[in-house]
């Protein structure tokens, strides 16, 4: 079985918010769906009224103000809805 890894250049990249094919999203209130997100960014204090993700469990846990510089990496996030914020969303 072969698997992909990223080198350290492109997972460095991807780690600075820089994806090599530019597959980030910023976003506010309005909401989120159908998406692949690896990666949530809050640059400012938001609040989270839902979230789903297809491979992890207690996501809902999230839905709860974040703290100003909170980063996610929870599994792949296929929707999310804020109440008030900015997210930036790095998708698969």
């Amino acid at each position: 079985m072969a698997f992909d890894f990223l080198d350290d250049n492109e997972s460095l990249m991807r780690m600075v918010g820089n994806t090599p094919s530019g597959d980030v999203e910023v976003f506010t209130t309005v909401a989120q769906t159908g998406k692949s997100f690896y990666c949530l960014h809050f640059p400012v204090a938001s609040v989270v009224a839902s979230i789903a993700a297809s491979d992890c469990t207690g996501e809902t846990a999230l839905q709860t103000t974040l703290p100003a510089g909170t980063t996610l990496f929870i599994g792949t996030v296929t929707a999310i809805t804020l109440t008030s914020g900015i997210c930036i969303g790095y998708k698969k």
